[in-house]
């Protein structure tokens, strides 16, 4: 005999391998079925799947196959079903709502927290980001501003680590103390803290393990000043 919630998750399954061909992922599950996490989704498949009424097909993600429906359950549990379905729906509804809303930023490559590196101008590919994060920043937001993939650990004490996606707003001054992107001898980018001085312009890491570098102003160009950052764990 399945629980209650087993049935559900398995008429959820059923019903949009139905309309969809795929089945929903963990993550729809567990909002459909109102769980917290999604080890409750993972122990209620392997509970499907040990009593024999679905199987997980090796190889392939989200590959969920329906062997077997409970006796009786087409009309017993269509009210239940529909009520899955309708939040299963709100959900994905939800999610095409949130990704149309993401704002497209140019993702220019990688820029060095350490070592400069060559200047990459060539748009690389696009990184979406929430408007939230910019939500405080006036003008033009998506043609003001571009992203940048962080390569190395010069910065790391100022929360900036090597993988990191920075969001920088286009810009040709900088206030001292503010971390921009720095065009040092027209050929190479680097991320760093920007400071005027009377010796020159300081380019000031963030890492005792690196020195500080006092450079001539007419050797560096400032590309933008950073705005904001993207972390995927």
């Amino acid at each position: 005999m399945l629980t209650r919630k087993q049935k559900e998750v398995l008429l959820l399954i059923r019903d949009r391998l139905a309309s969809e061909g795929i089945p929903p992922s963990f993550d729809e599950m567990k909002e459909a079925l109102g769980l917290r996490s999604k080890s409750g989704i993972h122990r209620l498949i392997s509970g499907l799947e040990e009593r024999g009424f679905i199987r997980r097909l090796p190889h392939r993600a989200r590959a969920l196959e329906i062997i077997k429906l409970p006796e009786g359950s087409e009309a017993k549990e269509a009210k239940v079903s529909r009520k899955v379905r309708s939040m299963a729906g709100a959900v994905v509804e939800q999610a095409a709502l949130t990704a149309s809303h993401l704002l497209s930023l140019p993702l220019y490559g990688r820029i060095a927290a350490g070592t400069p590196i060559e200047a990459i101008s060539d748009v690389q590919n696009h990184l979406e980001i929430p408007p939230s994060l910019l939500a405080n920043i006036k003008g033009n937001v998506a043609g003001d501003h571009y992203a940048l993939e962080v390569a190395g650990d010069s910065m790391i004490e100022a929360g900036i680590m090597d993988g990191d996606h920075v969001i920088i707003r286009r810009a040709d001054t900088a206030n001292n103390g503010a971390i921009v992107v720095a065009l040092v001898d027209e050929n190479e980018a680097t991320l760093k803290y920007f400071e005027k001085r009377k010796e020159g312009v300081a380019l000031i890491p963030a890492n005792e393990r690196y020195e500080t570098r006092i450079l001539n102003p007419s050797r560096i160009k400032v590309q933008g000043t950073l705005v904001g950052l993207v972390r995927k764990y």
